[in-house]
């Protein structure tokens, strides 16, 4: 992985990467809630295992690759290409949780962009995803692609360990460390995300697809469905 940033883009992208950043990341559990009330996750090295499979068979797969390919469609000036991939990532969504997820950040990301007067391509609303729309910020701000991807994963695992530490739940200190041991990850998904092609991308995580499915029905929920 290579990056070559400024002091400007660099900043920008701790902004964008923040869990301040008002999107509403926080909000979504992925899953890993009924996961944690089935008893599938139940400590630190659950969390560990969960949390890196996601990152090696989905992020690296399914969101980096698309990240990608909207930062050339956005550096080409082609919107009717991005809008193209803003309906590929959509379709690989395997629940209505996991798409809210990509949307509802999506639409909360637009309304700042707009505040910040960067334009999208995109309808009012829409349906877009928020991959896309940091796409359109990270190019704004004139940021490569390993830079914005290592921004992009941080933002998605800081919010995965903090729904684990609110679930298992876990000790600060717990979370820290998992956060130490899996900043190994984000580099191999940022490789692996460079090979896999348009017609390659996708996700098979079928339990994590049923854990999402199951949630919107569970019972007793801290994250939102």
């Amino acid at each position: 992985m290579v990056i070559t940033t400024t002091d400007t883009a660099l900043l920008r992208l701790l902004q964008l990467s923040s869990v301040s950043l008002p999107v509403g990341g926080y909000a979504f559990s992925q899953g890993m809630e009924y996961a944690i009330e089935k008893a599938w996750v139940k400590n630190k090295q659950d969390v560990f295992d969960w949390t890196k499979l996601q990152i090696q068979e989905s992020v690296a797969r399914v969101d980096l690759p698309i990240l990608r390919l909207s930062m050339e469609a956005v550096e080409a000036q082609n919107n009717d290409r991005l809008l193209e991939i803003n309906d590929l990532v959509l379709a690989c969504r395997e629940t209505k949780e996991l798409r809210l997820n990509d949307t509802a950040m999506g639409e909360a990301l637009s309304r700042l962009m707009a505040s910040l007067g960067i334009e999208t391509p995109f309808a009012r609303n829409e349906d877009t995803s928020f991959v896309c729309l940091f796409a359109i910020a990270t190019k704004h701000w004139k940021m490569n692609f390993d830079l914005a991807a290592l921004g992009f994963t941080w933002s998605w695992l800081e919010n995965q360990i903090a729904a684990a530490t609110k679930l298992v739940p876990l000790g600060q200190t717990q979370s820290q460390e998992l956060l130490g041991e899996l900043q190994g990850c984000i580099d191999q998904a940022i490789a692996l995300s460079l090979t896999i092609e348009e017609e390659r991308i996708g996700a098979g995580l079928p339990m994590i697809a049923i854990a999402s499915a199951q949630h919107e029905t569970q019972y007793s929920r801290l994250f939102r469905s």
